[in-house]
């Protein structure tokens, strides 16, 4: 029985979210496309029906984690009274450190993109300057507000991935609150 478009486009955007968070979770080299499409609840072999390769899944996969991460902060601090504040207090929560599949694919690909192709990596900047145009914002404009943005964006995704990687949930904290009391004082 044939599949409508829709059913198809849906079918499609499932695997890729399936793959957002896999990719976000173990790395882009990790996860595999029996295992993606497993969890999607398909079978291995409609995958082609889909993608011409795991590379253009994974592309599309970064690409729909990226857009995901920069629809969360609008979600986060477009009513917020103090958006620098909302957005600081989600990226250095516990929550968001603990469930790298749910966060910020910035903290979460950041070393598997440098090593990706062109595809990647623009999707990755495209990505980091809207951050960073938001933190920017954020701060009031000014005359050194693209330093300030600058500065904690690189304080916050460098605080997820320490707090992510040391064995020590006390230590992890430590830094989450460290760099959240810096990046209050950039105003």
């Amino acid at each position: 029985m044939r599949q409508s478009r829709e059913e198809k486009a849906k079918t499609h955007e499932r695997i890729v979210r399936v793959a957002s968070q896999r990719i976000r979770e173990q790395g882009l080299d990790q996860p595999a496309v029996a295992e993606i499409m497993r969890a999607a609840g398909l079978t291995h072999g409609g995958f082609y029906k889909h993608f011409g390769s795991r590379d253009d899944l994974i592309a599309e996969a970064t690409e729909s984690a990226l857009a995901a991460s920069d629809r969360h902060v609008h979600e986060l601090t477009d009513d917020a009274a103090d958006p620098l504040a909302a957005f600081v207090d989600w990226y250095l929560s516990a929550q968001h450190r603990d469930e790298p599949a749910a966060g910020c694919a910035v903290a979460a690909l950041g070393d598997d993109v440098r090593r990706g192709d062109e595809r990647l990596r623009s999707a990755y900047r495209r990505q980091v300057e809207r951050y960073l145009e938001n933190v920017e914002r954020f701060l009031g404009g000014g005359e050194d507000a693209r330093q300030c943005a600058i500065l904690a964006l690189s304080a916050l995704v460098g605080a997820v991935v320490l707090a992510r990687a040391v064995d020590d949930e006390a230590l992890a904290d430590e830094i989450s609150h460290a760099v959240g009391e810096g990046i209050g004082e950039l105003r």
